[in-house]
């Protein structure tokens, strides 16, 4: 049973924030392969994109924590929309640029001369526009996170955030479908611009709905008694937060760093490569079938998260303590990655994404348990900075990703040893977390 009518009411204003989230950083990956052979881009260049994104998401991840806290989520959320608003909408400007234009290291000797380099124009207006995309983009799920926190009681977080976190496959759902129309029908650019549009719609939205519970006007004494009643003593609101170097004395936080730094990268791989794994492994393909079966692997992937959050829900409403229901929850999202290795030698598409997207909904759900244990274990004021701190090691660490999987790809075009290393990652990040964290709730520090 959920808390009250009225969180859940609030609950969709976080979670279209994320769904626009993931249809504004999704679009690259769909029109992966349309954009490299239009403007001529090769696997490092496309992996020079990738990295320009997560490295700059992981800044923003960081520091969007520490705003997100300073601010709260009513006041902090809506700043970092608008700019990735923009942000998404200035990638459809790059088409302005001739692509037969290359920037090097030589024609730019006031920069320094760090080694030799070239890059089409394209690419390097196309890094800085998800540079700025990646930065602001690092503020969402810091602040959904914290809304979480604010609505609902320990045992309802898990599903919760699993709830909140479907937005991600609700928007990368969507996104294939609408990139399909508006690409065919108008070009690239403007499924860029169309897409980063939408922030702006979720404003209006956000300033009417969403409150916390100490300020809304709707919310009954009881309601907000039983909201708080099983929450750490100090307040969620706006706080000054705690000392940031005070977080890395915590095993807590070294156990959610470490599974951020092995597992948390596998869902960049989903997110800018999913619809090249489906092309390289049936070239047969066209676009539009391309972008139906992504939508299918996101649908798929979509009942994860919800589902590994109401495990956890479930297991704690019939008595067993938060260590054994989380940690319990955790294994069997791990044990779901693992037939991933099997998904490049599928005969057929559907079976390769029923695979893939089995491994995707269990990325989600480990995620919604791993995000609850932030706030499990951690006290108000450092949720949003520790969730922070784990997204800045997990993006910067896919920002180095791309680099192999390009080396990869170049080589052996396939997928089969990337998704053969993803199969394991989870598993040692749950035993990484066992020995960190043997019983949550417990003191670890």
């Amino acid at each position: 049973m959920v808390a009250c009518e009225r969180a859940l009411a609030d609950l969709p204003a976080p979670l279209f924030s994320v769904a626009i989230n993931y249809i504004d950083r999704n679009a690259l990956g769909l029109l992966k392969e349309p954009l490299s052979t239009s403007l001529g881009w090769s696997e490092t260049d496309y992996a020079a994109i990738a990295t320009a994104f997560f490295w700059a998401y992981a800044c923003g991840y960081l520091v969007g924590g520490r705003i997100i806290d300073r601010l709260g989520v009513k006041r902090g959320l809506p700043w970092f929309v608008v700019v990735w608003s923009i942000a998404a909408m200035a990638h459809g400007l790059v088409g302005l640029v001739d692509p037969s234009w290359r920037l090097s290291s030589e024609s730019l000797p006031w920069i320094g001369r760090v080694g030799v380099w070239t890059l089409p124009a394209t690419v390097v207006g196309f890094m800085a526009a998800r540079a700025l995309l990646g930065v602001a983009e690092g503020g969402n799920f810091p602040g959904a996170i914290k809304a979480v926190a604010e609505w609902f009681p320990v045992k309802e977080r898990a599903f919760a955030t699993g709830l909140f976190n479907a937005g991600s496959n609700v928007g990368a759902v969507l996104c294939p479908l609408i990139v399909a129309v508006l690409l065919t029908r108008y070009g690239w650019e403007a499924a860029f611009m169309v897409t980063g549009a939408l922030g702006f719609i979720w404003l209006v939205v956000w300033e009417r709905v969403y409150d916390a519970p100490e300020s809304h006007p709707r919310l009954s004494a009881a309601e907000l008694t039983f909201i708080q009643g099983d929450r750490p003593t100090a307040p969620l609101g706006p706080q000054a937060g705690v000392p940031f170097l005070s977080l890395f004395r915590k095993r807590q936080v070294w156990a959610y760093l470490l599974a951020s730094f092995l597992a948390g990268p596998i869902w960049g791989i989903y997110m800018l490569y999913f619809p090249d794994f489906m092309k390289k492994s049936f070239p047969e393909m066209s676009f539009v079938a391309i972008s139906g079966w992504t939508s299918v692997f996101w649908l798929i992937g979509s009942f994860g998260g919800v589902a590994g959050g109401w495990l956890a829900g479930h297991l704690l409403g019939r008595g067993w303590s938060v260590n054994r229901a989380r940690k319990t929850a955790l294994l069997i999202c791990a044990l779901c990655v693992v037939p991933i290795f099997l998904a490049p030698h599928m005969p057929t598409p559907a079976l390769a994404v029923l695979i893939v997207g089995l491994a995707g909904g269990a990325h989600q759900g480990w995620s919604a348990n791993l995000f609850s244990i932030v706030s499990d274990t951690m006290p108000g004021p450092a949720i949003s900075s520790t969730v922070g701190l784990g997204g800045f090691i997990c993006f910067a660490t896919a920002g180095l990703v791309p680099w192999p999987i390009a080396w990869v790809l170049e080589r052996t075009h396939s997928y089969s040893l990337i998704f053969a290393v993803a199969s394991s990652l989870y598993l040692v990040s749950l035993v990484c977390i066992q020995l960190l964290v043997p019983v949550i709730g417990e003191q670890h520090d």
